[in-house]
């Protein structure tokens, strides 16, 4: 199966869902007009429903077919993207049937005669309950898709933590004692989590660490301790809103061992005297 990068997927798994959710608010507020102008503003919707189903197809697929198929747990959230393209597909076909109850403003067989004033308001009337029906269902169908895509693109992401802590723990298990200031840094970040963002002050590149109780931890212990698996964080986020970072399995072993002692410092040598020079002339 080939490999595959899933920290892209889950990026593109959110993508598509603020995607549903600016087609469920396009819906969810569309004004129209039986006839005409419903048809031409209904029919951009259906399109674009039509489309994120198929691009829901083509991630399903690449998922099913790559590595990612044998983590543990993959078939939840193969399942639940499964479910994506049921919910997107119904949303499509709900624009339709609201396009199929549309009054239409053709012009009747020969033989019968044409719409007066009244009869026209009336048919426009009576279409409109329907067409709200099936637009409401639409919109539902489509809060389900986003719904469905963030909940595939978290389940992905704690699937590849939790492999990659079973990757890294015999590493870990051969790796040096943690620092107390390690050790300090991680109970703080596990009693109050923390964030990983991009420093507005540094400029892009530079990131610091922000943790819920204020802690200032610096970015050489969180290397030191994400380097052996003890933390991890939301690769799925971007910087500048700020990465959650977790504490792992590993991490939680970690701290059920006792606080490392502090290191005692070294007495500095006392600086040798300069050798007197003999014979020397003041």
């Amino acid at each position: 199966m080939p490999l595959l990068d899933l920290a892209e997927q889950v990026q593109q798994l959110r993508t598509m869902a603020r995607d549903f959710e600016a087609l469920h608010a396009r819906v969810r507020d569309l004004s129209y007009t039986p006839g005409t102008d419903a048809l031409r503003q209904i029919s951009p919707l259906l399109l674009k429903a039509q489309d994120l189903t198929a691009t829901v197809l083509v991630h399903l697929g690449t998922l099913e077919s790559s590595a990612y198929s044998s983590v543990a747990g993959s078939r939840s959230s193969l399942e639940c993207l499964a479910s994506v393209a049921v919910a997107s597909t119904l949303a499509g076909n709900d624009l339709a049937s609201a396009l199929s109850v549309n009054a239409y403003d053709g012009a009747p067989f020969p033989g019968y005669p044409a719409d007066d004033a009244s009869t026209h308001t009336a048919r426009h009337a009576a279409a409109i309950p329907k067409m709200t029906e099936h637009l409401a269902d639409a919109a539902h169908q489509l809060d389900l898709s986003a719904t469905g895509c963030h909940y595939v693109a978290t389940g992905i992401t704690q699937d590849r933590d939790a492999t990659r802590e079973e990757t890294v723990s015999p590493q870990a298990a051969s790796a040096p004692a943690l620092t107390r200031t390690q050790y300090d840094a991680l109970k703080v970040l596990a009693l109050g989590g923390g964030h990983l963002y991009e420093s507005a002050q540094r400029g892009p590149g530079a990131t610091r660490v922000a943790t819920g109780d204020g802690t200032r931890i610096s970015m050489a212990t969180f290397r030191a301790l994400n380097k052996r698996g003890l933390v991890g964080r939301d690769m799925s986020t971007r910087l500048s809103r700020g990465q959650k970072i977790t504490v792992t399995k590993l991490g939680h072993q970690a701290l059920a061992r006792p606080r490392p002692a502090a290191t005692t410092a070294q007495p500095a040598r006392a600086a040798a005297a300069p050798p007197t020079l003999q014979g020397a002339r003041r």
